[in-house]
C-alpha cells in the first residue's frame, strides 16, 4: 500500500497505527485525519506519520481504515464518498456496521472489509474477527489480516456471525474487567488490603490465562484438576452454579449482540 489513511485517531485508532507500523508499513506512508488538532499533533510526532485532512486522505489512500463511532459513520460516509480512491479498500471497525451499510452509504464501489476488534489490541495481545466483502483482493485481505496480526490473534468468519463476535471478543475485556473487580472486593471484604487484593487476583487470572493458552488443554479439564471433591474450589464453583453463572453469562452475551444487531 503506498498510503494508508486513518480516520479518527483515538485509543484504538492509535493502536492500529502502531500495528500498521510493526507490520512494515513505512510511518511516512501513513496519514491520519483527526478533528483534533492536539491529538493529531500529539500522534504525528510520537510515531513520524503525516496528517492531512480528510479529503485529501481519502483520495490518495490505497487503504482506509474506518475508526469512527458507529453513530459518526453514515455521516463520514457521506463526507468521504465524492473524494474517495475509486480502488482503495475501506477498512471498517464500527460495531454493529454492517458491509452493505458501509457500500451502501460509500456508493462507489469500494471493496470493503468488516473487523471487530478489542481493546486488549492496545498491548498487542488482541482478538480480531474480519469478514470480507465483495471484491475484496487476495493482496487486499493478505494486508488486513497480517497487519491486525501484529495486535495479536486474527481470524475469519461469515459476516452474519458478526455480532456474535462483538458479543464474545469484542464486549468480552469488560466483562473479564468486571469480574476481576468482584474478586478484589471479595477478597477485601476476607480482610485483604486493597493492594494485595489486586495482586492476588490479577496475578492469578494472568496465570490462569496463561496456563489456559499454553497448556493445551480445556478449560473444562483445568477446572477439574483444581477441583478436589468437597474442597475449598468445589465449594466455590457449587455456590457459582447455584447462581446460575452459566445462564447469567449467556444471557450477558445475548444483551451484547442484540445490541449490536440494533447499531446495524
Amino acid at each position: 500500500m503506498k498510503q494508508v489513511g486513518v480516520i479518527g485517531a483515538g485509543v484504538m485508532g492509535e493502536a492500529l497505527i502502531a500495528a500498521l507500523i510493526s507490520y512494515g508499513v513505512s510511518p511516512q506512508s501513513i496519514v491520519i485525519s483527526e478533528k483534533r488538532k492536539e491529538r493529531s499533533d500529539e500522534l504525528t510526532q510520537r510515531y513520524a506519520i503525516k496528517a492531512a485532512d480528510l479529503a485529501a486522505n481519502v483520495a490518495a489512500s490505497d487503504a482506509l481504515l474506518l475508526v469512527v463511532k458507529p453513530q459518526d459513520m453514515a455521516a463520514v460516509l457521506d463526507e468521504i464518498k465524492g473524494s474517495i480512491n475509486k480502488s482503495a479498500v475501506v477498512i471498517t471497525f464500527a460495531a454493529g456496521k454492517k458491509i452493505a451499510f458501509i457500500e451502501e452509504g460509500l456508493a462507489t464501489g469500494n471493496p470493503v472489509v468488516r473487523v471487530m476488534p478489542n481493546t486488549p489490541t492496545l498491548v498487542g495481545a488482541g482478538m480480531a474477527a474480519v469478514s470480507l466483502g465483495n471484491g475484496v483482493t487476495a493482496h487486499q485481505a493478505e494486508f488486513v489480516s497480517g497487519f491486525l496480526a501484529a495486535t495479536g490473534k486474527v481470524i475469519e468468519v461469515s459476516e452474519d456471525l458478526q455480532d456474535a463476535v462483538t458479543a464474545t471478543s469484542g464486549s468480552g475485556p469488560a466483562y473479564f474487567f468486571r469480574f476481576v473487580e468482584a474478586m478484589i472486593s471479595g477478597a477485601k471484604e476476607l480482610g485483604l488490603s486493597d493492594e494485595d487484593a489486586t495482586t492476588l487476583t490479577v496475578q492469578t487470572i494472568l496465570g490462569a490465562a496463561k496456563l489456559l493458552d499454553e497448556s493445551g488443554k480445556s478449560a473444562t479439564t483445568l477446572r477439574e484438576n483444581v477441583t478436589s471433591p468437597n474442597g475449598t474450589t468445589a465449594a466455590a464453583l457449587a455456590l457459582f452454579e447455584s447462581e446460575r453463572i452459566g445462564e447469567v453469562v449467556a444471557k450477558a452475551m445475548k444483551a451484547a449482540r442484540d445490541r449490536s444487531q440494533e447499531l446495524a
